[in-house]
């Protein structure tokens, strides 16, 4: 099993406790298209949590749209 990596990342610290992560893969059906993601991740009693998410899909013409909220 091959694991993907992702075309960019960039994090910053908001606080003590939380991260605003943004990640940009490349899409699974088109290379050429982007799946952009955006966490505020909070370090709860040593283990971390997503506190809050937005994922966007840039298709390959350019066009954005917002991806559905994923089931843990």
């Amino acid at each position: 099993m091959s694991t993907s990596q992702p075309k960019a990342r960039f994090h910053i610290r908001i606080n003590e406790q939380d991260y605003l992560n943004v990640t940009v893969w490349a899409g699974k059906a088109d290379p050429k298209a982007e799946v952009i993601v955006t966490q505020i991740r909070r370090n709860i009693e040593d283990k971390w949590e997503t506190i809050g998410r937005l994922a966007v899909y840039r298709s390959a013409d350019g066009s954005y749209s917002q991806l559905p909220e994923r089931q843990e």
